[in-house]
C-alpha cells in the first residue's frame, strides 16, 4: 500500500511538472497582434438592415413606380474595367479618372468585363415583376462622343424588357448632380452605394436604400454603411 502511494505521488509530481513545463513553453514571448475582447467581438452597430423580400413586402399594394439605380458597385462590380483603365492610362496614379479617353472607353465596351451583382439581379427581378420602370443614373461623365453601350449592357446583363427601362443618365460626379434627375423623373425609390447617392436621393424627396460596395472594389475610401440612418440591403456586397 505504501509503495502504491509513493508511485501515485511520483506520478502526480511528474504530471504537475509536465503541466508547468507546457505552461511555460506555451506562453508567448512577444505580442503577435493586439487581439480582441469579447465586447469587441460581439459589438454591433444599429444598422437598419433590409432584404429584397422585405422591400417587396413594403411595396405590396402600391402601384407601379419609377425606381432608380446607381451603376458602379451597385449593379455592376465594375472594378475590372476601372483597373484595366488605370493600367492603360495612368498605372501609378488615379489621373485616368480625369482622362476623357478613359470614360469614352469604359462606357463604350469595357463594361463587358464588369460583373453583374447577384443582389442586383434579385432587386431588378423584384421590381420588374411589380411592373416598375427602371432608371439608371451614374456619376460617370457623359462620353465626349455622345455614344454609350452601358444601356445595352445593362439590358442584356439583367434581362430587362426595353419598355421597362430608360437609357442610362450620365450625371457626372459633382455633389448633388443626381438630385435633379431623380426629381425630374419622379423616381420614388433609389438604390446606391455611396453617401452621395443617399444624400442626392433624399434631396429629391425619394426613399433610398444603400447597397453594399464590394470589399474588393477599387473605389476608395469605403463608405460607412448606415452612417446616415439609411436602410441597408443585407448581403448586397456581391
Amino acid at each position: 500500500m505504501k509503495k502504491t502511494k509513493v508511485l501515485l505521488s511520483s506520478l502526480a509530481l511528474a504530471l504537475a511538472s509536465s503541466a508547468m513545463t507546457f505552461s511555460v513553453q506555451a506562453a508567448p514571448t512577444s505580442t503577435i497582434n493586439p487581439g480582441v475582447t469579447m465586447n469587441q467581438l460581439t459589438n454591433r452597430q444599429p444598422i437598419h438592415w433590409v432584404s429584397v423580400e422585405q422591400i417587396a413586402a413594403s411595396l405590396k399594394g402600391k402601384p407601379a413606380m419609377n425606381v432608380g439605380f446607381d451603376i458602379d458597385d451597385t449593379l455592376l462590380f465594375s472594378s475590372p474595367a476601372f483597373f484595366h483603365g488605370k493600367q492603360v492610362f495612368s498605372p501609378n496614379s488615379n489621373d485616368y479618372l480625369k482622362n476623357p479617353e478613359f470614360w469614352e472607353k469604359v462606357s463604350n465596351g469595357w463594361d463587358k468585363f464588369s460583373i453583374p451583382k447577384k443582389s442586383a439581379r434579385e432587386l431588378i427581378a423584384m421590381h420588374l415583376k411589380r411592373g416598375d420602370h427602371l432608371y439608371f443614373i451614374t456619376g460617370r461623365p457623359r462620353p465626349a462622343s455622345g455614344n454609350e453601350e452601358v444601356t445595352e449592357i445593362l439590358q442584356k446583363d439583367f434581362n430587362i424588357p426595353v419598355k421597362q427601362m430608360s437609357p442610362v443618365i450620365f450625371s457626372g460626379p459633382d455633389h448633388g448632380a443626381k438630385t435633379s434627375y431623380i426629381k425630374d423623373n419622379d423616381i420614388k425609390l433609389y438604390y446606391g452605394d455611396s453617401d452621395g447617392d443617399i444624400l442626392d436621393a433624399r434631396a429629391a424627396g425619394a426613399d433610398v436604400v444603400r447597397v453594399l460596395r464590394p470589399l474588393n472594389s477599387t473605389n476608395h475610401p469605403m463608405p460607412h454603411n448606415g452612417s446616415l440612418g439609411e436602410k441597408v440591403l443585407v448581403n448586397s456586397q456581391y
